[in-house]
């Protein structure tokens, strides 16, 4: 029985990476020539992105984390984007909680005042973004960051982060992470666009926040996150 459930897991992780090759190569050329650190604001001028997380509707299949590391070449061992499984309840009326985790591309980032070579910066449209070529890899900003999302690259000797995907958000495109998603649990967009998905679930919808108390204004927010999970 433990044989078989290997081969599913492992079978659904190589499914997983098969159906975002394809997604992957639409836009790994701007990312190979650096476009993810580019500072100007061009094709996003005017909008401000956030991402809703509807904790009710992930599933734990982990297509997110895989999309992810195809999309954004993410060495093994660190991720930019992971789903946590939190218990909740005791028993017998157990369950289990998906808490999905990624960078929350804060209004007021803690990473960014840290850097001692301005690395790290913070564009008009929202996004929080490090440009590689500047980063010298002192972790500081790593250390910053309440929420742990940062992570030191070993490959290219930077810190990293998600960055929802900045080289296809410019082309018009949604994050690896939100076109993969089987149940439709992460939601991308322009709040700025009163019409937008995202501005009519954050005005219609009781959203939460990871650590509210930090003062730091994610621009990623939960639907349905159990309220152990928010702290």
């Amino acid at each position: 029985m433990k044989d078989r459930r290997e081969f599913v897991k492992t079978a659904s992780i190589v499914v997983a990476a098969s159906a975002v090759t394809g997604l992957a190569l639409l836009s790994k050329p701007a990312f190979a020539a650096g476009k993810e650190s580019n500072r100007t604001v061009t094709t996003t001028k005017g909008k401000r992105f956030a991402m809703v997380v509807d904790i009710r509707r992930c599933i734990g299949c982990d297509a997110c984390t895989v999309a992810c590391k195809a999309e954004n070449n993410v060495p093994l061992g660190v991720f930019r984007t992971w789903v946590e499984k939190h218990e909740a309840g005791k028993y017998p009326n157990v369950k289990v909680i998906m808490a999905p985790k990624l960078c929350n591309q804060c209004e007021n980032p803690p990473c960014v005042p840290v850097c001692p070579v301005t690395a790290t910066f913070k564009r008009e449209d929202g996004l929080t973004l490090i440009d590689y070529e500047v980063c010298i890899g002192c972790g500081y900003c790593i250390q910053a960051c309440p929420y742990a999302i940062r992570y030191f690259d070993p490959v290219r000797h930077v810190a990293d982060k998600c960055t929802f995907c900045v080289q296809r958000v410019e082309q018009g495109l949604k994050p690896a992470c939100v076109e993969t998603c089987v149940g439709g649990a992460r939601i991308f967009g322009d709040i700025n666009d009163l019409d937008s998905e995202v501005s009519r679930i954050l005005n219609t919808e009781p959203i939460q926040v990871l650590k509210p108390d930090l003062g730091t204004k994610p621009h990623n927010f939960y639907v349905g996150l159990d309220s152990s999970i928010v702290r």
